[in-house]
């Protein structure tokens, strides 16, 4: 078989061997070699192909499945500008600690630099976002036994390296795939499928990886969370991989901390969970009364200003307990950092000082009479139509258990993190590393095909209109591609809502608000998203919203509101927080 035949054969193998499952391509020439290997692979049952003509969206699918899974997912494009339209994913498995593997097919060293079609400086693109890069030699002929150790060392490298397997910090990796011609297989007979890489090609015995980590799978041991001292302890739990927080949250159960976790924390089913974190803390005066003796913080919180004003308190003794070796610290105030790998048990390692139980239900207590009021404000309204911060709230609500929830890092995450009542038996993950409004729904949709693989129930989506917008080639699905039950669901203001939290600014630019920040679109959502073939519908109140999601997906729910409506019940609301908090 020629080279590039040969070279994408064992790439594909070691991948599988090394537990890859899914892998997304986006078609190209100067990648056909991997493409069809991959395309064999899937013919043999032993992975997920999904395809997909945008690279974007394909970069963010493979993201999706990664974040959801757990596991490295591949995403392979052709050379040239195809290449940049990862960049966004891989910016966002950066920070967010997703194992992403970027493999970009090239023009041989040869051919660089000459003006070939196609053609840009690939080797490093995407610089530091990257945990590891590799511009991988060219194949050559006649060297399969020395070429076969180079390629499967790498590959099993590159998937070490993106699991975090040694370093704790697992992440983007970046393949450059330099490809000669000819590209095509010259080997195969006509309908039959390849053999598997044998004799000078041949991987380990037993399907074995070629590298593999000592005491990979083996738990990390994390600094035990004591409470030493500190009666009132509060855990600030941000977007952090599901198991850490649901580690996290044991722990703070155990101990009777009160909870304040995003809701893609993974701790956002705490017992101690606090409802409306933001309306609690937001509220003058109260905090005064009832501050902590120390924050412990796990993962990376982003959501709301009243907690990151806490956490830069200079004065507050202040933990951080990362799921990579960056941590969170805003305020530049953390004390003390651990590993976030947290070990249940750590939860019966009691330290000396006894908990301050009395002062932990009022945190409880005082969020419930804050839900109270929410409730109330949000329930009245004219007609009993729904706005979009009433839509967060009565979507969490109405999910059933085993569902997965997709948040689009706009309005839509805030609104679930102020009214939303946090519960357990919900997977809930966004896209909170960049906290970028691209790729989305391609997000959505792999999250949702690795959940659904795995077992899990329903998926749905929640994002802005924008939002929605931004990524609607991630509703494209071609052919024989597989589409998971995901229900998405719009909040419709003709524009971008969240700009109206700016700072005031002066009325000499009111004029050109709207046009500049609000960006109206001016589109029938329920047509676009018909328009690419999925069932979409609007709804204007409570009883068609539960209609509407009971109905299967794939299907597009459009709901919508007024911005300016929006902004004046965001006062509204703030104030019956305040209130509440004021008679107790």
């Amino acid at each position: 078989m020629n080279p590039s035949t040969a070279f994408a054969r064992v790439l594909v193998d070691e991948l599988l061997r090394g537990g890859v499952s899914d892998a997304v391509v986006a078609p190209g020439s100067r990648s056909a070699p991997v493409a069809l290997a991959l395309a064999d692979a899937e013919a043999a049952g032993l992975l997920r192909l999904h395809v997909r003509i945008d690279e974007r969206t394909a970069a963010f699918l493979a993201l999706g499945l990664a974040k959801s899974s757990g596991r490295p997912v591949p995403v392979l494009t052709t050379s040239g500008t195809a290449t940049a339209h990862l960049h966004a994913a891989v910016l966002e498995a950066d920070t967010s600690g997703v194992p992403l593997l970027a493999l970009t097919a090239d023009r041989p060293p040869e051919l660089r630099g000459t003006g070939a079609n196609q053609t840009i400086d690939q080797p490093g693109l995407y610089g530091r976002a990257v945990r590891w890069a590799a511009d991988v030699g060219v194949p050559e002929p006649g060297r399969e036994a020395a070429q076969n150790r180079y390629w499967r060392s790498l590959v099993a490298r590159a998937l070490l390296v993106a699991r975090g397997e040694l370093s704790g910090d697992p992440g983007p990796v970046h393949l450059n795939l330099a490809l000669r011609e000819p590209l095509m297989p010259d080997d195969a007979a006509p309908g039959t499928r390849p053999a598997p890489p044998s004799g000078d090609l041949a991987g380990r015995p037993d399907g074995a990886p070629w590298t593999a980590a000592a005491g990979a799978g083996e738990p990390r041991h994390a600094a035990p969370l004591t409470g030493d001292g500190a009666a009132r302890t509060l855990l600030v739990a941000g977007d952090a991989p599901s198991a850490v927080g649901r580690a996290a949250a044991v722990v703070a159960d155990q101990r009777g901390w009160p909870v304040l976790a995003e809701p893609s924390s993974g701790a956002w089913g705490a017992a101690g969970a606090v409802r409306g974190p933001a309306l609690l803390l937001g509220a003058p005066g109260w905090l005064a009364a009832q501050r902590p003796d120390r924050v412990v913080v796990v993962g990376r919180p982003t959501l709301s200003r009243p907690v990151s004003a806490l956490l830069a308190d200079p004065s507050m003794p202040v933990e951080t307990y990362s799921a990579t070796p960056r941590w969170a610290d805003p305020g530049r105030g953390s004390a003390l950092v651990g590993s976030a790998h947290l070990d249940p048990g750590l939860a019966v390692r009691e330290g000396t000082a006894r908990p301050d139980r009395s002062w932990a239900e009022t945190w409880t207590g005082a969020a419930t009479r804050v839900g109270l009021a929410v409730d109330a404000a949000l329930d009245d309204v004219p007609s009993r139509g729904l706005t979009a911060a009433r839509l967060a709230r009565d979507l969490v609500a109405t999910l059933p258990a085993g569902a997965l929830l997709v948040l689009g890092s706009s309005t839509p995450v805030r609104d679930v993190d102020r009214f939303a009542v946090p519960r357990p038996g919900l997977t809930v993950l966004a896209n909170r590393g960049v906290a970028g409004i691209d790729g989305t729904i391609s997000t959505a949709v792999g999250a949702a095909l690795a959940h659904q693989g795995a077992g899990g129930g329903p998926a749905f989506a929640l994002m802005g209109d924008l939002t929605f917008l931004h990524d609607l080639t991630g509703l494209l699905t071609g052919e024989g591609e597989t589409v998971p039950d995901l229900t998405v669901v719009v909040p419709d203001n003709d524009g971008g809502g969240i700009f109206a939290q700016l700072e005031p600014g002066q009325p000499q630019y009111a004029a050109g608000f709207r046009r500049v920040f609000g960006t109206p679109h001016g589109r029938d959502l329920v047509a676009v998203a018909r328009s690419l073939g999925w069932a979409a519908t609007a709804v204007g109140d409570p009883g068609q919203l539960v209609d509407a999601l009971g109905a299967g997906g794939p299907r597009v729910v459009v709901v919508r509101t007024d911005a300016a409506a929006e902004a004046a019940l965001g006062v509204r609301l703030r104030e019956a927080a305040a209130a509440a908090l004021r008679q107790l």
